[in-house]
């Protein structure tokens, strides 16, 4: 028997920002915070416009003053450990208020936050391989090169994943020694301030992590306040570029994770029935609602038939519905503004001329649901190269279908957009794989597989879908500045002779 899901917050929970170790009172702004599937209010946020200067007061205060920046490295570790062990006893919690921001089936959410704590055990692992290194420059003299931490990092979270895409910054930045002032979207910043909590529990110093609830204000607000020294975000290209160019302006480090529309390329030697179910879970899972869905399908001209009949037959047996069911494939997008945003998108489409073989349209639900934000899975063929539902981010369950002949074509429409996240092809063909994994302008290419992410393999954009990387060894190196310490153990030499 499936368990209950756990029960939502009252309609009177209220969040707000939580800094120096603790929730503030509610003070400025109130935000309702909506659950998507049905309409309705669950809780208020409040925006404090204090919040931002007194959380990079304590994030500050922890890494200069505090126990976290005298801690050595094996001691971070333990408390990231612990960390993720806090999460995985506190899943369904999490779970559902993940849920209630984004509107992914319960299922999906337990599933990411049951995972978190490998993100933990992980980067806890990589803490204790920081070492400086030792070079000989000469007889007498010697260079230590340190790996130091930047100070107090700023982490814009998106309403997609606050709390999994959250933990992609906040691990490694942890490990690498720094304190973390979490800024999630206004109306999803329930997981993050029960995750600032739970650090807490875990035992670790006040003021290392800390959550400010807000929009672009507080956002500008962290990023130009002189104590902050990183910026690292998750979101659209287009907040991506100005956050960056605010952040590059005060010459602060930035690392981004912006926009994708990745193409998912299927050749006529490929496993069909694998492709399909790879195809359809990479483009509907979260209702589409992820950087790395595959929302463009290039299908080879010899099997394009075949796979479009069984593709639409395939995404028309996704189960739309209430997301603490768990036969729900496919739950509701996150708001109202959204679902007009992707409705657009596609009646724009049909006008050009494009058909619509599953989808199309809002999704019936039942009477209870009817509040809620729903949009059927939805496949489009014959829309136009230029239409903007093939070249923009739709952030919904929108994929388009489109023939090719050769490998180079499959290759041009797979790099002509502006994004360059990720891209995925199926075929049998060894060499193939190995020459088009090259010329794809993706900082990911999933072959025979997609959307298969993992703690220490390295994620990023190409192009406009980003700058830096996140996950594995090398998202660490992100959170660290190089210092060279040069010795002299003999007698100086004197270049003059005097």
């Amino acid at each position: 028997m499936t368990p209950a899901a756990p029960a939502a917050p009252a309609a009177t929970a209220e969040y707000t920002s939580h800094t120096e170790g603790r929730r503030r009172a509610p003070a400025g702004t109130s935000v309702p915070l909506t659950d998507p599937a049905t309409g309705r209010v669950w809780a208020l946020a409040h925006v404090d416009p204090d919040a931002a200067a007194d959380a990079v007061r304590g994030a500050r205060t922890a890494f200069a003053d505090g126990p976290w920046g005298g801690l050595p490295a094996h001691a971070r570790a333990d408390l990231l450990h612990r960390l993720g062990d806090v999460i995985v006893d506190h899943a369904d919690e999490l779970a559902r208020l993940e849920t209630l921001a984004n509107g992914k089936p319960l299922a999906a959410t337990r599933g990411e936050v049951g995972a978190l704590a490998r993100w933990y055990r992980y980067f806890a692992a990589a803490a204790e391989t920081l070492d400086d290194r030792h070079r000989t420059l000469g007889a007498t003299t010697d260079a230590l090169i340190r790996q130091e931490p930047l100070g107090v990092v700023t982490a814009f979270t998106p309403f997609n994943g606050a709390l999994s895409l959250g933990s992609w910054k906040l691990a490694p930045a942890l490990a690498a020694g720094n304190t973390v002032v979490l800024k999630p979207p206004p109306h999803a910043p329930a997981s993050s301030v029960r995750l600032a909590e739970l650090a807490l529990d875990a035992g670790l110093p006040p003021g290392v992590v800390s959550v400010v609830i807000g929009g672009a204000e507080e956002g500008a607000r962290l990023v130009d306040h002189p104590d902050v020294a990183m910026v690292t975000f998750t979101g659209s290209t287009a907040v991506a570029r100005t956050l960056g160019a605010r952040a590059a302006g005060l010459m602060k480090r930035y690392v981004c994770e912006a926009g994708g529309k990745s193409a998912h390329i299927v050749f006529a030697d490929a496993d069909l029935d694998a492709a399909v179910t790879a195809a359809r879970q990479g483009a509907f899972s979260a209702a589409g609602q992820t950087c790395v869905a595959g929302s463009r399908i290039l299908v080879q001209r010899e099997v394009y038939d075949e796979f479009v009949r069984r593709y639409a037959s395939a995404v028309q047996r996704l189960r739309v519905g209430d997301p603490a069911d768990a036969g729900t494939h496919v739950g509701p997008v996150a708001s109202a503004a959204q679902l007009e945003r992707i409705e657009g998108y596609v009646d724009d489409a049909l006008a050009g001329g494009a058909r619509a073989l599953a989808g199309g349209r809002r999704a019936p639900v039942a009477p209870d649901l009817k509040g809620g934000y729903w949009y059927e899975p939805t496949v489009l063929v014959d829309a136009a190269p230029d239409a903007a539902v093939c070249r923009e981010e739709v952030f919904g369950p929108v994929v388009t279908v489109h023939p090719f002949g050769t490998d180079d074509e499959a290759v041009g429409i797979a790099n002509g957009v502006e994004y360059g996240l990720a891209a995925g092809l199926w075929t049998r063909d060894a060499a193939r794989a190995h020459r088009l994994s090259r010329r794809l302008q993706a900082g990911v290419v999933w072959v025979n597989t997609y959307r298969l992410l993992h703690w220490s393999v390295p994620f990023g954009g190409y192009k406009q879908s980003g700058l830096g990387r996140e996950n594995g060894v090398e998202a660490v190196a992100e959170f660290l500045q190089t210092k060279s310490v040069v010795t002299e153990h003999g007698t100086p030499a004197d270049p003059f002779g005097a």
